[in-house]
């Protein structure tokens, strides 16, 4: 007799989710608790595992489908009966395993770059799962975690000449804290769920960009054979290509990724490519792709469609009815104000150094949370909702952080963020925003917000009227920080200036209010000592 696994209620009142992969397919052999399909509720996306142990006898509901709670997923015949007649295993998935695991006795450890880019780059960590998950897994765990795109530095390939990048961001694209190896690891992963296409080839003609840049230079001619002398000058040629030096691992994960390592810039001694150099390259070749505007525009009166369609549904779905909700529910006010934030610039860079702060990212975001704590402290209407018989005040801080991800707008929140230190809140934000952005944000994490902020700054913007979260009556946009002239005693001189935002549901909270919250926010910044009347 076959078992069916039903689609179950995975929190926060969802009817219904869209299937968005199986990791399994009629004839595979699954275990109790195994992860067999990811689904894509309006608040997140959660993988199901199987409560079942047995083999697959059919996929029920198709990837793309949206079904309800309840709903028939996949037949499964328990283990210990004969199993009917399937198809094989069509699981793209397990091909994961194959990927390459380069001994670490074999590498040795890598030098810290000498230059570091100047925009502060993700570090936290994601925790490994507690035990508790095991027993809890039919609410599902979240999405593995795809690797992370960070802007890298840009160089003409083979060459050692930089192209379109600042001095400053010039540093190593690999992220701190993670060793080559795990991103390897996690390159050649995406690379076989890709089906090993693609990679090669952006990252030759990445290589080929490269060379072609050099011969453009100016004073170069690109015909005429090294030391050749042209007029009255020598011009200079591309070097030869040369062997490149790397130890066996390289060779093998660049082989695997399709990468010729002559390709590779190399920071090694004696020119040696190391694992962070083709991390870094193959890590360029694919942002490179995926910014690229190839083939977007549609000429007129060809056989292909000049609209793109695109199905409203899950998170942008759900962002949209809120939108629309708080925008035409909640009267908005808005007030601007701007901020001389040197204090708060020297602040963070004292407790990057604190031995209490090792090992913890610290950002003007950190100071920007713990000002709009302390001021919703003084100004506690701010914290409140409105109802059509009372407004309910709320003497508890769940601060929620406006997060930019791959599946849209989400805005999980810290829990009682009132009772956390500096040092607490920093932890806070980096696990919280780390988890946002790796896809594993679970609605329970974006539930019982009661304030938000929104970092326009992250994104070079300077100010913006944001939008009330439902069931909020305040949100806060931070700017952009950058030099500016500012009057200073009757001298102009260059600091440190942001610009805050803040929206207001004007129910609640009256023109005043709203002026005093933000300008007890902007004294913060201006003086962070402020923090210690908490």
């Amino acid at each position: 007799m076959s078992s069916i696994f039903h689609l179950p209620d995975v929190g926060e009142g969802l009817t219904e989710a869209e299937i968005l992969s199986w990791k399994v397919g009629p004839g595979s052999t699954v275990e109790v608790n195994q992860v067999v399909l990811e689904i894509e509720t309006a608040k997140s996306v959660v993988e199901l595992p199987s409560p079942f142990a047995g083999t697959v006898e059919s996929i029920i509901a198709a990837e793309g489908e949206t079904v309800e709670v309840g709903a028939p997923l996949i037949s499964v015949t328990v283990s210990g009966e004969a199993p009917q007649p399937s198809e094989p295993d069509a699981s793209a998935e397990q091909a994961e395993t194959a990927a390459v695991e380069t001994p670490r006795d074999e590498v040795e450890p890598e030098q810290a770059p000498a230059t570091r880019a100047s925009a502060p780059s993700g570090k936290a960590s994601t925790p490994s799962p507690d035990a508790a998950e095991e027993t809890e897994a039919l609410v599902g765990s979240g999405p593995k975690a795809d690797p992370v795109k960070r802007r890298t530095r840009k160089r003409a390939v083979g060459a050692g000449v930089t192209l379109n990048a600042a001095p400053s961001e010039q540093a190593s694209a690999a992220p701190e804290g993670e060793h080559p190896e795990t991103l390897l690891t996690q390159l050649l992963n995406r690379t076989q769920r890709q089906g090993g296409m693609g990679l090669a080839e952006r990252a030759k003609r990445l290589a080929e960009e490269g060379r072609g840049a050099l011969k453009r230079l100016p004073g170069r001619a690109a015909e005429e054979p090294m030391g050749q002398v042209s007029g009255h000058k020598t011009v200079l040629s591309e070097p030869p290509r040369r062997p490149a030096l790397a130890k066996p691992p390289v060779r093998k994960a660049a082989k695997d990724l399709g990468i010729d390592l002559a390709d590779v810039p190399a920071t090694g001694p004696q020119g040696q490519v190391t694992q962070r150099d083709l991390v870094n390259f193959a890590a360029h070749a694919q942002d490179v792709e995926s910014h690229k505007p190839a083939n977007f525009w549609v000429e007129r009166g060809g056989t292909e469609d000049r609209i793109e369609r695109v199905p409203v549904k899950g998170v942008r779905k759900a962002t949209a009815k809120a939108m629309v909700k708080s925008a035409f529910e909640a009267p908005h006010v808005s007030i601007f104000v701007d901020v001389d934030a040197s204090r708060t610039m020297e602040f963070v860079k004292r407790l990057k150094t604190s031995p209490t702060f090792d090992g913890v990212k610290v950002t003007p975001l950190l100071i920007l949370a713990k000002a709009v704590i302390w001021a919703t402290a003084r100004n506690p209407q701010v914290n409140s909702q409105w109802t059509d018989s009372e407004i309910l005040i709320k003497r508890y801080v769940n601060l929620g952080i406006a997060a930019a991800t791959p599946r849209g707008l989400m805005v999980p929140n810290i829990k009682d963020a009132q009772d956390l230190s500096l040092r607490e809140l920093a932890v806070a934000l980096n696990a919280l925003t780390t988890k946002a952005r790796e896809g594993k944000t679970q609605p329970g994490d974006m539930a019982s917000g009661t304030m938000t902020i929104t970092n326009i700054g992250a994104l070079g913007i300077d100010t913006g009227t944001p939008i009330i979260n439902p069931g909020e009556a305040a949100i806060v946009a931070f700017g952009t920080i950058k030099q500016k002239p500012w009057v200073v005693d009757g001298e102009v001189i260059p600091r440190w200036v942001t610009t805050l935002g803040g929206s207001f549901d004007h129910r609640i909270v009256d023109g005043d209010l709203s002026a005093r919250f933000m300008a007890d926010v902007a004294a913060v910044l201006e003086e962070p000592a402020l923090l210690l009347d908490m």
